[in-house]
């Protein structure tokens, strides 16, 4: 096995050039207030250029006293359609202005360092309220930043978490249907979120007038769909609402195996119009969540927060909103 090829270094440069380390220091970091000619700054590029240099990335973070990385800490929820999309724009908008997204899961329960101790990022983004005692450290980390004066949550906290349940009761009742039943994933993970999503589906429901009739878990690997189907038509359900489009396809699966016609007897509708509602046949009705415009919206809060961008972002007028297809 070869030896492994020394790092150029700003010295080599300054040594091939015949000028003085601090000048090519000067160069390479752009330092402000430095009297230095074009003509110089030119053959320092060109040589450090030829020469293979690449910035030592610690030594540049001390300099500027930032690592320009801004850490996302995720609930423990599985990385799907919706996620990664998120994930994916907040990605786009912090590389834009030089910074990377590093995203850490915090699991219920796991016993791993926090990534915040080792990573010493610039920025701080919890998705999901901490728990008292990590949130106490975090702010003890020195140079590690929180959205100033707020809770670290109030970044995601924004109507597009909210409003998917209320929009799929409002469905269904525009289209008649007064009886109602929410199908929630059994996925131990999103327990706390799927109660949420039934909860104020409920509270819209009761606005309405609109009777929840039932509210139980389905799957489509242990026969729970087919069965909660057969139970929801003899009891006069008429639509359901599903967690996301994952159940929603679980419950049309049955209904069509089960000769129930939709939307004619049961609509359903799902959440998260991921790309499985548009390929379903019968195409399902689903919620759009304008992820891609939540992540960047969050990555310039974070660049806000920074000191990179004066003025915060606008939220979108619309976070989300009901394609109507085939189910419903």
């Amino acid at each position: 096995m070869g030896e492994r090829a020394r790092r150029v270094t700003a010295s080599d440069i300054a040594r091939s050039l015949g000028i003085s380390r601090a000048t090519v220091g000067f160069v390479i970091n752009d330092t402000p207030g430095q009297t230095i000619s074009e003509a110089t700054r030119r053959k320092v590029l060109a040589e450090a250029e030829r020469l293979g240099y690449r910035p030592h990335a610690a030594a540049r973070a001390l300099a500027r006293g930032s690592n320009r990385i801004v850490l996302f800490v995720l609930p423990d929820w599985p990385v799907e359609h919706s996620m990664r999309r998120y994930l994916e724009e907040a990605t786009h908008v912090l590389d834009r202005a030089g910074y990377s997204l590093v995203t850490w899961t915090r699991h219920a329960g796991g016993r791993s360092r926090p990534l915040w101790e080792t990573l010493d990022p610039d920025l701080v983004v919890p998705a999901v309220p901490l728990p008292r005692d990590d949130l106490d450290a975090l702010r003890r980390e020195p140079g590690v930043r929180l959205p100033p004066g707020e809770e670290p949550s109030e970044l995601h906290e924004v109507p597009s978490l909210r409003a998917g349940p209320a929009l799929q009761v409002e469905h269904l009742h525009e289209r008649g249907h007064a009886r109602l039943a929410v199908a929630l994933t059994g996925d131990p993970r999103l327990e706390a979120l799927a109660r949420l999503r039934a909860s104020l589906a409920g509270a819209r429901a009761a606005e309405l007038g609109v009777e929840i009739a039932d509210v139980r878990t389905v799957s489509d690997e242990d026969g729970s769909a087919a069965g909660a189907v057969r139970d929801w038509v003899d009891a006069g359900v008429t639509g359901v609402l599903a967690y996301n489009d994952d159940i929603a396809a679980a419950v049309v699966g049955a209904a069509v195996r089960a000769g129930i016609a939709l939307p004619g007897r049961l609509a359903v509708v799902g959440h998260d119009d991921s790309p499985l509602a548009r390929l379903l046949v019968p195409a399902l009705s689903s919620v759009r969540v304008d992820v891609a415009g939540l992540g960047r919206y969050v990555a310039h809060r974070a660049l806000h927060v920074l000191g990179v961008e004066d003025t915060p972002p606008a939220e979108p007028a619309v976070w989300a909103s009901v394609v109507h297809r085939e189910t419903s």
